[in-house]
């Protein structure tokens, strides 16, 4: 007996920095692959010939995988348990998959062709192999936060921890992308192919090495949380099927990962092929958006808010997000330098977007926690599914990659054009809309706003 109270004081002492940031560096990997494939995955497909469409299929084929294996991962982690052993084989998936993605066709290399068909198949196969390995990652290392210890002020250090080290990952890899880019010239398929690879295997590289350092500092957790007295307490899928507060967060929340990844994915080719600013703008404009919705992010955690706080910071966020798109569907090439700017107002305005959106989950939950896993699973399903369906039925309309040589003084209203300006400014509109009809309560004690970057 007084063994068990040990371990129960135990666990509600405060956890040592070391701890804290043995945790924080276990998602490296992930973010750093992540941040690389929706950055340049569709450019570096087109980059070494294959067709937009069978580009789009490669991604929607590892967004797919994403959605279910979200779904099953967590499952069989709350039924079976062994999170370091989740996370480790995950890492391992990401590792192996993610380089044969950027490091080559293997199955072409097998076979000894190198058809569209065979490049497409086996491309996707190891997109989806990539994407199971990091929904186990992400699942198992998320899991593991609430069963390392039970003090709350820990737990929030824990995740904060782990925020920071996402924002280390995103810029990792602009840096490394701004090197290659800058010191390196691609005149030809190969050498564009070995700059991606470098790319690839230096992002893996980094990410496997706070990877190892997670595995080596962290203890698999002691703590177990027995539900199974509250059985009948879970809430019913029927429950937010019946709530209008459902469909509006969900569709607020599935139309903001759409303005972020769509535009994400098309950003690098926007600078080069429509407005041709140097190859290290592929780097540093997706690196000037990320720091400043960063710092915008930090900013927006020391407001107090309320229902009407969140709708119009979300609403001010979106507003900016269309003017965005005005901007990049009528820049010219010769005013190139603008796009610096509006890189800027991007990513203030995903800021505001991301971080209330997030924040309206917790309204739509509330005290209802007993359902608050098929709130976020469903809505991040959603998301993958209609992230990749987007991109496929864009890439789809892009027949060829044409780099406009001749028009750098004119508006050329390509589909990339499209893709960056207007499906995100429209999505934004739609939510503005929506988010106008909600329905929040008007206040709360506890800051309903969580971390841009988990």
């Amino acid at each position: 007996m007084a063994d068990s109270t040990e371990d129960d004081d135990s666990f509600t002492k405060p956890l040592g920095r070391c701890t804290v940031t043995y945790y924080g560096v276990g998602h490296m990997l992930n973010d750093i692959t992540a941040s690389c494939w929706f950055t340049y995955l569709l450019l570096f497909l087109t980059d070494i010939g294959l067709s937009p469409r069978d580009a789009a299929t490669v991604m929607l084929s590892g967004q797919i995988a994403d959605g279910f294996a979200t779904i099953f991962a967590g499952e069989l982690i709350d039924r079976f348990g062994h999170f370091k052993l989740w996370h480790g084989a995950g890492s391992v998936l990401v590792a192996i998959s993610f380089s044969s993605v950027f490091g080559g066709c293997m199955p072409c290399k097998i076979f000894g062709t190198s058809s569209s068909t065979l490049r497409t198949v086996g491309y996707s196969m190891f997109a989806a192999i990539f994407n199971v390995g990091w929904a186990a990652t992400q699942v198992s290392h998320m899991s593991m936060l609430n069963c390392i210890t039970l003090n709350s002020t820990s737990r929030v250090i824990l995740a904060s921890c782990r925020n920071a080290f996402t924002m280390v990952a995103n810029l990792s890899l602009y840096a490394v992308a701004f090197i290659v880019f800058g010191v390196t010239i691609a005149s030809t398929h190969a050498d564009i192919e070995n700059q991606y690879r470098w790319i690839a295997y230096l992002s893996i590289f980094i990410g496997c090495c706070f990877v190892g350092i997670f595995h080596l500092g962290t203890k698999e957790p002691r703590l177990k949380v027995s539900l199974q007295g509250n059985n009948h307490l879970r809430i019913s899928w029927t429950y937010w099927f019946r709530r209008v507060l459902y469909y509006q967060v969900a569709l607020v929340y599935v139309l903001t990962r759409l303005v972020v990844n769509v535009s994400q994915a098309y950003l690098a080719f926007y600078v080069i092929d429509d407005l041709q600013m140097a190859q290290s703008a592929k780097a540093l404009v997706p690196a000037m958006i990320y720091i400043s919705s960063f710092l915008v992010s930090i900013i927006l955690q020391e407001i107090s808010w309320t229902g009407q706080c969140l709708k119009a910071c979300y609403s001010a966020g979106a507003i900016v997000w269309i003017f965005c798109g005005a901007g990049i569907l009528f820049l010219p090439g010769s005013m190139s330098a603008f796009m610096y700017i509006i890189s800027v107002s991007i990513g203030i305005a995903n800021a505001l977007m991301m971080v209330t959106g997030v924040s309206m989950q917790s309204v739509l939950i509330d005290r209802d926690l007993n359902g608050c896993a098929f709130v976020c699973g469903s809505l991040s399903f959603m998301d993958k599914i209609s992230c990749g369906l987007a991109l496929f039925v864009l890439q789809s309309y892009q027949s060829t990659r044409v780099i406009q040589e001749n028009h750098s003084n004119d508006v050329y209203f390509s589909v990339t054009r499209f893709g960056l300006g207007f499906v995100p400014a429209f999505c934004s509109l739609i939510s503005v809309i929506v988010t106008y009809t909600m329905e929040l309560q008007p206040a709360r004690r506890k800051p309903l706003m969580e971390p841009l970057l988990v």
